[in-house]
């Protein structure tokens, strides 16, 4: 929804009054029943407590967190990090990647349609083209739109864990990663085997397209590994394909992937992935609703990359890499209709980089350099190139006592924006065993998409003298971490000069790009985790999270009105409980979202599964309660779905 930004928040930061209305809904009986089951999982698995060993350590203690240059331990971290493991990741009620983020607190998955269809990622406040996606510390980001950034050929099934980092962070991952970023990493088998996972379900809903059917889903996956001492690989194969959920959404998705290890002795190994998605789907209320009714949208990308991974001496490592992606995106106002308000952009992207770390007495280097090479072309965007060179510089200590350093910069050169440097630097200071206190301060930078410089039609008109988004970022927070309970609670502030938005002035003019406000936000996380495993009969993980975002918006221009600024999140909650016992398990979660023009609404998910050898049968119950909600305006999400599935190795 258009909204005019002649707004400054009245939110009083210590006490809000829609924080106190939060407080109430937590009545609402949806909430009651989820606190009530998860306290009485608690009580029946803490029961067996004692019989679990003093050794049982959550697993996230032993993750450490790659960064391309410096590997740090996870409790270990000054920065607002979440890891969404492999163990939840493969209870929750999900089919796709998309729908994982939605499970992870500060970041607002603003899905055009399920199942994979179009989604847009941000975090804390920040636009879908701020957030920098990785897979595997390769960057993924589309440079004709952040529409296309999470068009990915991974399943679920072939996610080891997700790394998401709050706040500015240029130093770690170069330019836009301006409100943070999301690393997705792959497993890395460790025995030879296949696996087979069917899944299919519905709403039992009329088709309006085929009266005589019910709007459903169905997908295969085939994953095969091949490991030996010295080699480990891994190819997955996905096919999904429905009707939708309401007229015009059906969808096709085949996703292919690729990864491989190789180690050519101790010191030396090198891993190359590959992969490419095929996604087509009816876009009905995607872009222009409500007179794109009969549009549809097939995206077609590839990636690939070849890494070598040296370690020259105790002291020194280095780790060449270079990656290629590509993207076809094929936009049809009328499917039925080609030769009429069809938009086709076909981009490449080459990135080599080096990174090397080197070790010492007194703390650990890290520096690297990268380049990205981009070109379009394009039906209505034309044909462009640009170039962005960045080298990196960083150091970590832990030699004072209690106190943890890390500092650096990253500095860029864009062929259209000149030269930048971003620095940076966390600190974290142990208190008491499990308790931590940490401060962190970042700087940041988003190039404009090739979209926002060159886009030509007539609803949309891009700006080539527009100037790069420039953003300062603050934090500070405290953390606890035991055995099997975790809290972090933090507060951050974040500048952004120069924000980019689409505005026009009144409903009959086309929407332009224009540097049009400086964005201001304040935000509060509060997290905690409680888990229990000991690998044999109970198993227990609940999660609670808090975010709320305060924006202050200083338009440039009162008269304009804003496509995209005022989208963002204000209140969102995440609960989730795996509860287990033997080979049984239930899962059940409660999000609660409210943005700043939208109202508030809470979405339920269940999970209800049995696991034998190796047999996992599962059935999902999501949007329990038939909520009727938008995550982008014009695209109503799903009402009440129920899937089933069935997984089994070999």
């Amino acid at each position: 929804m258009p909204v005019n930004l002649n707004y400054k928040s009245t939110y009083n930061f210590c006490v809000p009054k829609s924080f106190l209305l939060l407080v109430l809904n937590f009545f609402d009986m949806r909430i009651f029943t989820f606190i009530f089951f998860t306290l009485s999982l608690q009580s029946l698995f803490v029961q067996a407590q004692v019989q679990l060993s003093d050794t049982s350590r959550n697993s996230l203690d032993e993750v450490v967190i790659v960064e391309n240059r410096l590997q740090i331990p996870f409790e270990s971290q000054n920065r607002n990090i979440y890891i969404l493991d492999k163990e939840q990741i493969d209870k929750l009620p999900v089919q796709s990647l998309n729908e994982l983020l939605t499970y992870v607190s500060g970041v607002d998955v603003r899905q055009r349609g399920p199942w994979g269809s179009q989604t847009d990622i941000s975090i804390d406040g920040g636009t879908f083209e701020q957030t920098a996606i990785l897979i595997n510390g390769i960057k993924m980001n589309d440079p004709q739109t952040g529409h296309n950034s999470m068009n990915l050929p991974i399943s679920v099934n072939t996610i080891e864990r997700i790394k998401v980092l709050r706040g500015s962070a240029a130093r770690i991952y170069g330019v836009n990663s301006l409100t943070g970023a999301i690393n997705i990493v792959t497993i890395k088998p460790n025995k030879t085997g296949i696996e087979i996972q069917l899944n299919g379900g519905s709403n039992f809903k009329d088709n309006e397209e085929r009266p005589d059917k019910v709007y459903n889903s169905k997908g295969i996956e085939i994953a095969g590994s091949y490991v030996t001492e010295n080699q480990n690989h891994l190819l997955s194969g996905t096919l999904q394909d429905g009707s939708g959920h309401r007229y015009n959404t059906g969808f096709k998705n085949q996703k292919l992937f690729y990864q491989g290890n190789l180690d050519i002795n101790q010191n030396n190994r090198i891993a190359i992935m590959a992969g490419y998605v095929y996604n087509n789907f009816g876009a009905n209320g995607f872009y222009a609703a409500p007179i794109d009714k009969e549009s549809q949208e097939i995206i077609q990308t590839g990636i690939a990359s070849i890494g070598y991974i040296s370690q020259l001496s105790n002291r020194l490592s280095i780790s060449p890499r270079i990656s290629y992606r590509y993207n076809y995106d094929d936009y049809r106002f009328y499917r039925d209709n080609l030769s009429t308000a069809r938009n086709q952009h076909y981009t490449h992207v080459v990135n080599p980089e080096i990174n090397a770390t080197y070790k010492t007495n007194f703390g650990d280097f890290g520096f690297g350099a990268e380049a990205r090479f981009d070109k379009i072309n394009s039906s209505n965007i034309g044909d462009h190139k640009q170039e962005n060179v960045g080298l990196y510089a960083e150091f970590r200590t832990e030699e004072i006592k209690d106190l943890q350093i890390n500092a650096g910069a990253y500095i860029n050169h864009n062929s259209n924006f000149g030269w930048r440097i971003y620095p940076g630097i966390d600190l974290g200071y142990n208190l008491k065993k499990g308790w931590k206190v940490y401060i962190n301060t970042g700087t940041g930078q988003r190039i404009p998409s090739l979209t926002d410089l060159y886009y030509d039609t007539p609803t949309n008109i891009g700006n080539e003298d527009l100037e790069a988004e420039n953003a300062w970022y603050a934090e500070g927070g405290i953390k606890y971490n035991n055995e099997r309970f975790r809290i972090n609670a933090s507060y951050f502030h974040r500048e952004i000069d120069d924000f980019i938005d689409w505005v026009r002035v009144d409903a009959q003019q086309p929407w332009h790009s224009e540097n049009f406000i400086n964005n201001k936000v304040n935000g509060l996380n509060i997290g905690a985790d409680y888990r229990i495993t000991d690998g044999r009969d109970f198993n227990l993980l609940s999660s609670i999270s808090y975010t709320y975002l305060d924006a202050s918006l200083n338009q440039k221009d009162i008269n304009l009105l804003s496509k995209y600024a005022l989208e963002s999140l204000r209140h969102q909650v995440i609960a989730k409980a795996i509860g287990g016992y033997k080979g049984f398990y239930v899962t059940i979660t409660e999000r609660f979202q409210e943005r700043v023009n939208y109202k508030s609404y809470f979405v339920t998910d269940l999970r209800l599964a049995y696991k034998y050898k190796n047999y996992n049968v599962y059935a999902d119950a999501t949007n329990l309660f038939d909520t009727q909600y938008i995550e982008v305006a014009g695209a109503p999400m799903p009402g009440r779905w129920f899937s089933l599935g069935l997984k089994a190795g070999f």
